[in-house]
C-alpha cells in the first residue's frame, strides 16, 4: 500500500518527531548532541529553514520548522544521512539510526505555534529529566531566555516572543511565564510515558555496568552467543522492564522476552 503524502502546511512551518529505529536512543552522551544540533545549524543555511523551536531527548527530538528552499522531507533526510553516517562510524554500528518516515502536524496559526513552543520545551520536565525548563541544555529555551547556549545563531526568537510584547525584555519574561505554566498539552496525540521504577539515566548506567567494555549500540550487533547472556542478566534487574531495556539497546523486545 503507498504511502499517505504528507499534508502540507499553509504556513510551512511543521511540529516534526524523529523517532530512532525501534525506539533505540540515537544520543548517548553530549557529544552525540552537539553534532546533531551542529548538523542542524548546518542545514539550516544550506536549505534556508526558519528553527523556532528544538528539544532532543535521548530516542527523539522534536523540531518546530519553517521550511525553507526545498521540501521539508528532504531536508529532514538530509539531516538524517549526515548524522547516522557520523553515528555508525563512532559506534561501529550499521543499518537504519531513524525511524524512516518522520512524525509531523501541520503549525497554522499562532496560537498553536506558541502550544507546541510550550509542549516543546517541557518535554524533559514531564519525563522527569530536570526541574526546570532551562536546566535541559539541549533544547532551545535557554535562547528564548536570553541565556547562553549552543547553537543560539539558528534559533528564531523574534516571531514568537513579539506575540507576547514588542518590548524584548517585556516579552521574555512573558514568554516565561507562559513556557513554564502548567497544562495538559498533547501534541502529535503523543500518549503519555509510563512511569517506571527506574528512569531511562538510571537504567542506562545499569545496563552498562553489566555490558562491561561493550558499549550500548554495540549490542544489536553482537553475536547471539554473546548476547543473550547479557540479555538474560538486564532483564533480571530490578527496576528495569523488558520494553524499557528494548528502547535503550535498540533492539526488538521480542529478544529481551525470549532471552
Amino acid at each position: 500500500m503507498p504511502r499517505k503524502a504528507r499534508e502540507k502546511s499553509a504556513s510551512n512551518i511543521y511540529h516534526i518527531i524523529w523517532r530512532g529505529a525501534n525506539k533505540q536512543e540515537i544520543f548517548h552522551d553530549d557529544e552525540d548532541r552537539i553534532k546533531f544540533q551542529d548538523t542542524l545549524e548546518k542545514y539550516h543555511t544550506k536549505a534556508n529553514i526558519t528553527i523556532y523551536c528544538w528539544c532532543l531527548m535521548s530516542n527523539h527530538i522534536h523540531l518546530l520548522i519553517k521550511e525553507g528552499k526545498e521540501d521539508i522531507s528532504l531536508t529532514m533526510k538530509r539531516i538524517g544521512v549526515s548524522y547516522a553516517l557520523y553515528y555508525n562510524g563512532k559506534y561501529y554500528t550499521i543499518g537504519h539510526l531513524f525511524q524512516d518516515r518522520f512524525r509531523s502536524e501541520k503549525v497554522e496559526t499562532d496560537s498553536y505555534l506558541l502550544t507546541v513552543t510550550r509542549y516543546i520545551h517541557q518535554n524533559p520536565t514531564k519525563a522527569g529529566m530536570v526541574q526546570k525548563t532551562e536546566e535541559w541544555q539541549w533544547s532551545s529555551c535557554r535562547g528564548y531566555y536570553g541565556q547562553a547556549s549552543r547553537n543560539r545563531k539558528m534559533l528564531h526568537t523574534r516571531y514568537v516572543l513579539k506575540l507576547f510584547s514588542n518590548d524584548l525584555l517585556t516579552a521574555r519574561q512573558r514568554f516565561k511565564e507562559y513556557n513554564e505554566k502548567t497544562n495538559n498539552d498533547q501534541c502529535l496525540e503523543e500518549p503519555t510515558q509510563i512511569k517506571r521504577r527506574l528512569n531511562d539515566h538510571d537504567a542506562r548506567t545499569a545496563i552498562q555496568k553489566i555490558l562491561g567494555d561493550i558499549s550500548i549500540p554495540q549490542v544489536k550487533s553482537l553475536p547471539r552467543e554473546t548476547r543473550l547472556p547479557l540479555l538474560q542478566k538486564i532483564k533480571k534487574t530490578k527496576g528495569i522492564s523488558q520494553r524499557q531495556a528494548a528502547r535503550i539497546l535498540g533492539i526488538s523486545a521480542n529478544l529481551i522476552f525470549k532471552a
